[in-house]
């Protein structure tokens, strides 16, 4: 069974809408949420260079 525990942050305003707007949430709990899974699921987050992430965008664009 999963636990669940309540987090909170402190966000300027202006931030926080343009986290809803980016992630197609209205309210704040489901825009951190999706933007907290997205974090931890996004293969990009954990690389040590930027140039890493260019190099598999860039493979990625030549396959598609």
């Amino acid at each position: 069974m999963t636990k669940i525990v309540h987090a909170q942050t402190v966000l300027p305003e202006d931030v926080l809408e343009q986290l809803k707007k980016k992630t197609g949430e209205s309210t704040t709990k489901d825009a951190l949420a999706k933007a907290v899974e997205h974090y931890l699921k996004c293969p990009y987050v954990h690389e040590d260079t930027f140039e890493k992430k260019l190099e598999e965008i860039i493979k990625k664009k030549k396959r598609a």
